[in-house]
């Protein structure tokens, strides 16, 4: 008899699933045939309970994304460089409350008032740097361009920690403040000292010319007039906002080293998850969907429309990845963890 009854009860559990996914391939159904695609992994107590592949990661060639496909993530990379950063505030290297000045005396007078901890949270009132100049740079620009750009301007939106913009100049600068006091490139810090030691074997800060993506997808923007080729800006060689590129299969890892630790110390690790102004942290930010704790953030960028978000109280994650400029995935993330959300 209790063979009967586990019987029943994992014919229900394997009917759920089997209904939640169709519900997911519904939600996804604009990124299925041959056009941009989209990854998508639901992760359950560290295991994935839900894979998803749909559409093309090169359409000229007709290659499928699979759950090993790598895509730009834009400015999820920030959870990385905020990672580096602190593994340096661990070692002693610097602290929080430092001032950039220190290590930047090159920046305006004005930088004396900012501190490391202003940068991590977007509230260091420096531009953001696309907007100062556009889209009119005829070679990509680089993290140590941005100290350059932001070394010219003459002043801050506003005094810093008094209000919260969102800044990708920050993320670039502190890419290269990992780089100063580590004595090694950023993408070489993020490999030996993140990647490496995860085994996120494919993840990769993508430098052109010098590193090379696995498994890569390309990105594309799709509209009325057909689907274009969108791949690169001239933003991005800037690494430290958004120029890692990963997949669902290696960021199933990162997920568990964000719950389990090992990288931070506790300390740090809690203050990542620590909402500051407008809810960001140290590269996260942290709110409530529907009555449960939230971790999340988006990634855009020339050709990628990402998400990822925890739900560290149900131990619960949804990571979506897609090779297409619009739309905003947020939304598309959301009704996936409606499913699971109960």
């Amino acid at each position: 008899m209790r063979s009967v009854f586990l019987g029943i009860f994992l014919t229900a559990i394997c009917a759920c699933s089997a209904d939640t996914g169709t519900e997911v391939d519904k939600i996804f159904q604009d990124y299925s045939g041959a056009v941009p695609g989209a990854s998508v992994m639901v992760i359950r107590d560290g295991q994935p309970i839900l894979t998803r592949s749909y559409g093309l990661a090169n359409v000229e060639e007709g290659v499928p994304v699979e759950p090993s496909t790598n895509f730009r993530l834009a400015s999820i990379t920030k959870q990385f460089t905020a990672t580096s950063v602190l593994m340096l505030v661990d070692r002693g290297k610097l602290s929080l409350d430092d001032s950039i000045s220190e290590y930047f005396p090159q920046f305006p007078e004005f930088a004396g008032g900012i501190t490391i901890r202003n940068l991590l949270q977007h509230t260091s009132g420096i531009e953001d740097y696309e907007p100062i100049y556009g889209d009119r740079f005829p070679e990509q620009v680089t993290d140590k361009g941005v100290v350059e750009i932001i070394a010219a301007t003459e002043r801050t939106m506003f005094p810093p920690g008094n209000e919260y913009r969102y800044s990708n100049s920050g993320y670039a600068i502190l890419a290269v403040l990992v780089e100063k006091l580590s004595g090694q490139d950023f993408p070489e810090f993020l490999r030996a000292n993140i990647f490496g030691p995860l085994e996120m074997e494919n993840t990769v800060a993508f430098v052109d010319g010098v590193t090379s993506v696995r498994n890569r997808s390309y990105g594309y923007s799709v509209s009325t007039d057909g689907i274009e080729f969108t791949d690169q800006s001239a933003w991005s060689g800037v690494l430290g906002d958004g120029g890692v590129y990963s997949s669902v299969h290696d960021l199933l890892k990162w997920d568990h080293a964000l719950y389990e630790g090992g990288l931070l110390s506790e300390e740090l690790r809690q203050q990542s998850w620590t909402p500051g102004l407008e809810t960001y942290g140290f590269g996260f930010r942290i709110d409530e969907y529907n009555g449960h704790k939230r971790y999340h953030h988006s990634g855009s960028s020339s050709g990628f429309r990402n998400h990822m978000q925890q739900f560290p109280d149900d131990r619960l994650t949804i990571i979506v990845l897609t090779n297409r400029a619009e739309p905003d995935v947020a939304p598309l993330a959301d009704k996936v963890a409606d499913l699971y959300l109960k």
